[in-house]
């Protein structure tokens, strides 16, 4: 059996730590990058959502505006909402 020399230990003891000194930075790398991954892909969901209800409020906020092209739903609105009131009406306070 052959017994490896000093000079021969300390290359091999160098190309090991030099291999696990890369595998860790590798790693490392992987799990940060697949760390980013996973924070944009919340993001992505969270961002989607307030999209969705931006939507969802652009659809109502368009619905009003057609109803308020409206004479009639206009003037209850205006009764409703500021309590204001046509020649005759009486207006009663619910609290």
């Amino acid at each position: 059996m052959h017994r490896k020399s000093k000079k021969e230990r300390k290359r091999l003891f160098l190309i090991t730590l030099t291999s696990i000194g890369l595998l860790t930075l590798l790693v490392g790398s992987v799990y940060n990058d697949w760390n980013q991954i996973l924070q944009n892909r919340r993001l992505e969901r969270e961002l989607t959502q307030k999209y969705q209800a931006l939507l969802d409020e652009e659809t109502k906020l368009s619905a009003e505006i057609t109803k308020l092209g409206d004479d009639e739903y206009l003037a209850r609105y205006a009764k409703e909402k500021y309590m204001l009131s046509s020649e005759g009406d009486t207006i009663i306070k619910w609290h």
